[in-house]
């Protein structure tokens, strides 16, 4: 099974545990409700701002619907080079966990590669998400569309941002992009 449907699977999981409507769920995920039944039947593209925003309304850690894993660990959490969970959202965009097994985190840092537009491709949908956000590109070179304005950043390069403003990543250079994003 890919890792959309097991996150749709938990999704619906949730909503029945909590014993809420699917219109209720679709409402509390700011979405409407055709595309919430798609998401839970594993039809539709979940974005990280709305599995965040689920987790925090739902009072559950995000790597439960995203790895079906609570954290366990309080006082520390090593994550070794080339580890953490993967979470692949589309051929474009990849996000590795580099806190999931920690509990009670106060931020969420992922290793995000986004890979380059094919020609004529449309750009991705923005996302907005509680809080702010921080991030460093590792490798390669990025535009981050934020708020109706484009950020250029490339290896080394890093922004904090309002992550309440809509936005968005393409990776720039003909080249994948790799950049260190913490959620906070």
């Amino acid at each position: 099974m890919d890792h959309l449907q097991q996150i749709a699977q938990r999704l619906k999981g949730l909503r029945e545990a909590m014993d809420v409507t699917v219109e209720a769920m679709a409402e509390m995920c700011e979405v409407d409700t055709a595309t919430y039944a798609m998401m839970e039947r594993g039809e539709h593209d979940i974005a990280m701002s709305t599995l965040q925003r689920i987790a925090t309304k739902c009072g559950v850690e995000l790597p439960a619907l995203l790895f079906g894993d609570e954290p366990r660990m309080s006082s520390y959490f090593i994550t070794r080079r080339g580890q953490g969970a993967l979470v692949e959202r589309s051929s474009a965009y990849s996000y590795r966990s580099l806190a999931a097994g920690f509990a009670g985190r106060r931020a969420d840092p992922f290793i995000v590669t986004v890979h380059p537009l094919a020609a004529g491709a449309p750009l991705p949908a923005e996302t907005t998400h509680a809080g702010q956000e921080f991030n460093i590109v590792l490798e390669g070179s990025m535009e981050l569309h934020i708020g109706g304005r484009i950020a250029e950043l490339a290896t080394g390069d890093s922004i904090y941002f309002n992550a309440e403003l809509g936005h968005r990543v393409v990776a720039t250079g003909g080249k994948p992009v790799k950049f260190l994003a913490i959620i906070f």
